[in-house]
């Protein structure tokens, strides 16, 4: 464990400070990847400051995602968490590969089922249409990281059966296989809680929050062939993009 030094204190709160001392050591390596923290009693220590200004920069860290704690143990680096970028329509494992990770896919299951209300809606089918329904658990650097529930119709679904979907992505499968050329997705983005079936997969905790991505992919036509919930371990994924502030039209001058 990596004794923390003192450091000069600026205008700044002093809380404010620490933890903006204690996050720089952590994203330049210093205290490494699930390593423990220095105990609150060194941190006083070190800072010449009290238990409670301690407490409150290791809470705020927690929140941040930088720390977690581990009941009787201390506190502890996390590991950085992987994240994609939502500015482009791509694969999980498209997108992963291209920045070193390992994947691993786990088909859970393909079975057969007929569209419910909500299915026939978004895939616009007629209600109790055969849809292929495909279960498959992603794998990032050997550690579970998401649970991946697709629906597509029934002919296309008897496509990506025959895909190896251990190793490709289904977007890749539909466009290479295929020959459907994808053109955009709607993205919903929202938390909900682990069920049986998240916690198993995810190897999380039950009733722990997760991050749920809704995406229903259509082809170059417009036609909507993909609806799936991707489900992420919030301690593990994050979702990232861009956003640029619209400049103001300027008003047309007077002739």
């Amino acid at each position: 464990m990596t004794s923390p030094n003192v450091v000069p204190l600026s205008a700044a709160p002093l809380y404010v400070q620490i933890k903006d001392t204690l996050r720089a050591r952590i994203l330049d390596g210093t205290y490494a990847p699930h390593s423990r923290m220095p105990s609150e009693h060194e941190l006083c220590a070190a800072f010449g400051v009290s238990r409670i200004t301690v407490r409150q920069a290791l809470g705020d860290l927690q929140k941040e995602g930088l720390l977690f704690k581990l009941h009787g143990k201390g506190t502890f680096v996390s590991k950085p968490k992987a994240f994609q970028n939502v500015t482009s329509l791509q694969g999980f494992a498209e997108a992963m590969s291209s920045m070193g990770y390992e994947i691993v896919n786990q088909v859970r299951s393909v079975r057969t089922v007929k569209a419910d209300r909500h299915l026939a809606t978004k895939l616009n089918v007629p209600e109790g249409a055969p849809l292929v329904e495909i279960h498959r658990v992603r794998l990032l650097n050997r550690e579970p990281v998401s649970l991946e529930q697709t629906w597509v119709p029934e002919a296309l679904g008897k496509r990506l059966a025959g895909a190896d979907l251990a190793t490709r992505d289904i977007f890749l499968v539909l466009e290479n296989d295929c020959g459907i050329p994808l053109g955009h997705a709607d993205v919903s983005i929202d938390a909900i809680l682990a069920d049986d079936e998240i916690v198993d997969a995810l190897h999380v905790e039950e009733s722990s929050p997760v991050l749920r991505i809704e995406r229903l992919t259509h082809d170059a036509s417009g036609a909507p062939i993909d609806y799936e919930y991707l489900y992420f371990r919030g301690d593990a994924f994050q979702y990232r993009l861009r956003i640029d502030r619209q400049k103001p039209r300027k008003p047309a001058r007077k002739q």
